[in-house]
């Protein structure tokens, strides 16, 4: 009895310290690999600190945002991921990413790289939302991989860029191979509070890195950049809150731009809109919802709701056609936000990964997607 004993304290303390190196393991690993940024310390702590956003040492949102974080909830999701179909598309979407390029001081012309990132060509200016470019909407090369021929892209075809502008420091919208890439092409970024930590951290000099809290504007040119509320959350890591989330409102000479970044819905699109009137083009999250986490990602239903909050003349669905990060199917988001838009009298614009489009009477609305399906 006690040699039995003896063996099983053995293998219990084998075991356990299996466990606590693969633990010590992980944390070296966040703790160490560059793509995991920085978050806020010192001097730029205290000063986004300050921000009425910023309670009990994160960023808070306009409303109550929780997310159901109960066993049940968990088991709950591993169910309904385990049981999803059609996730991807049944073949590699063809991209039209060798189109020309235009960019003229008398249209707005946009190119959609699928997901969040588009570029935006207007009064003789690139911007760039969300360039997010990379292999996988993940810290590892394994987890969240793109779809299949989705770009890809030479990142050298792009050129110099003028603005970068970031709208929350998740992979699948701040990403650190495609900031390796571009920073050095970039004229300046424009992030929310506490962003540029990260970009810092990957060389970007700080020069280079505007900051704003919500309702905050820079000038830029002939452009204003406001940063405006989003309801989501942040982190990369172990971190979580310790950077802010946004939307964007891009206004130009003659056209005004709306960015949503991620969001669940609420009360701030309309507060937009009463605050900025009617825009020109909205770019609207749409994808990778469900029901479980509603509160930090709009069904698409809400997403034409939300265009017709901030007064959008035209809408774009964005946040879908790049990676599997829901359990819905692929395509599901358009077909959905096809429907409400088309009950609404909302104008929506659909173009395939990697188009140019220019903003005007004649912009892509086919539903591409279709042949794709099973």
């Amino acid at each position: 009895m006690a040699l039995f004993k003896s063996r099983l304290f053995k293998g219990l303390a084998i075991f356990l310290s299996i466990i606590f190196l693969f633990i010590l393991s992980i944390m070296a690993f966040v703790n160490l690999a560059p793509q995991f940024g920085e978050v806020p310390s010192g001097s730029h702590l205290e000063l986004i600190s300050q921000s009425t956003n910023y309670s009990k040492k994160e960023f808070i949102n306009q409303i109550e945002t929780k997310m159901d974080n109960s066993p049940s909830n968990f088991w709950g999701m591993i169910k309904e991921y385990s049981a999803a179909k059609n996730t991807a598309p049944s073949k590699p979407i063809t991209t039209k990413l060798d189109e020309q390029k235009r960019i003229n001081d008398s249209s707005a012309v946009f190119t959609w790289y699928g997901h969040s990132t588009i570029l935006m060509e207007l009064e003789g200016k690139k911007i760039f939302f969300d360039p997010m470019l990379g292999p996988a909407a993940s810290p590892v090369s394994f987890f969240a991989n793109r779809f299949k021929n989705t770009p890809p892209l030479d990142l050298q075809s792009l050129g110099e860029i003028d603005v970068v502008i970031f709208s929350h420091d998740h992979y699948d919208h701040l990403d650190y191979p495609t900031i390796k890439a571009i920073k050095d092409k970039v004229g300046h970024f424009y992030t929310p509070l506490g962003l540029g930590a990260h970009l810092k951290a990957w060389g970007v000099p700080a020069t280079n890195i505007t900051e704003l809290d919500w309702w905050e504007e820079a000038e830029f040119g002939s452009f204003t950049f406001t940063a405006t509320p989003a309801r989501h959350f942040s982190g990369r890591g172990f971190s979580r809150n310790k950077t802010q989330w946004a939307s964007w409102v891009v206004k130009g000479t003659e056209l005004q731009i709306y960015f949503s970044g991620d969001s669940g819905y609420g009360p701030h699109f309309k507060e937009i809109g009463e605050k900025f009137g009617a825009f020109d083009f909205a770019m609207m999250e749409c994808g990778q919802y469900n029901e479980r986490w509603e509160a930090i990602h709009m069904m698409p239903e809400q997403t034409v709701q939300a265009s017709l909050d901030i007064n959008a003349k035209k809408m774009m669905p964005i946040h879908w056609a790049a990676f599997t990060l829901a359990p819905h199917e692929w395509y599901q988001p358009a077909e959905r936000v096809s429907k409400a838009a088309l009950e609404n009298n909302m104008t929506l614009i659909t173009p395939e990964v990697g188009e140019t489009f220019v903003l005007g009477p004649d912009m892509p609305a086919t539903k591409w997607w279709q042949q794709y399906k099973p």
